[in-house]
């Protein structure tokens, strides 16, 4: 049997659903995995009528965000102003994601994946369901009720953490924007169309700082949990998790 193959095995046994929506963050660095077999793996465990997604975010393109100001850090203003002016806007046909992984990488240069419009917080999939879920994503609404996300968790999604905890898990995101009260909103910029061409949009202050513990608080029972190269691999139903979460975080933010 291939390594894909029995890939694909464990992933069914973790109670991957055929024919569901499957929403995937990973991390294959130090494991010896390949992300075309992983790719493999989980369109098998998915079967023909399944979709799968994963997060195609590419924070780079925006001067408000840790990653940008990481790029920029020690330039002075006027090279600031060139590397600004020089940034190449979002395309969702072309612009990589490099921060998100290997994986997603793969899955949104894979013929016929779907990317959603957003230009700090698409999402790309394959699959059944992929146009479906990637449509309207609202510019201004980086993973609340007019995102894919959203959309997700109406559509019984699951969440499948492949060697990354739950600090990264985007879904959780979506329960911020159900708190009550809300969080509070901020400004965000980006470039988008063409090069120069800077919009600016109030959206929900995001903020993952406290997502591993939400991660920690979820009941076991909800959890599905297993190893792959000495790491975890965990699948939760997104409804359970987001819900969840919606009372965790209103609890930890009191």
């Amino acid at each position: 049997m291939s390594e894909r193959d029995r890939l694909a095995r464990s992933l069914t046994r973790l109670g991957i659903r055929r024919g569901g929506v499957l929403m995937v963050h990973s991390s294959l660095q130090g494991s010896g995995l390949r992300d075309g077999d992983i790719l493999h793996a989980l369109r098998e465990a998915l079967g023909p009528h399944g979709t799968l997604v994963v997060p195609a975010f590419t924070p780079e393109n925006s001067d408000t965000s840790t990653a940008h100001q990481a790029l920029v850090h020690g330039m002075t203003d006027r090279d600031i102003a060139a590397f600004r002016a020089s940034m190449p806007p979002f395309l969702p046909e072309t612009t990589p994601c490099p921060s998100m992984g290997v994986l997603a990488e793969c899955v949104r240069t894979t013929p016929g994946a779907v990317r959603s419009g957003h230009p700090q917080t698409s999402f790309a999939a394959l699959g059944a369901r992929a146009r479906e879920l990637m449509a309207d994503h609202h510019p201004h609404c980086h993973l609340g009720e007019q995102s894919p996300l959203a959309r997700m968790y109406e559509a019984d999604a699951q969440v499948l953490l492949f060697r990354v905890e739950f600090d990264v898990c985007s879904a959780f995101h979506l329960a911020e924007y159900r708190m009550v009260p809300p969080p509070p909103s901020r400004l965000y910029r980006c470039v988008v169309q063409d090069k120069g061409h800077w919009i600016t949009y109030e959206d929900l202050t995001l903020n993952d700082a406290d997502f591993a513990e939400v991660g920690a608080t979820l009941p076991r029972g909800l959890l599905s949990v297993d190893t792959v190269a000495e790491k975890p691999v965990t699948v939760v139903a997104m409804r359970s998790a987001v819900d969840h979460a919606r009372r965790a975080l209103t609890e930890i933010r009191r």
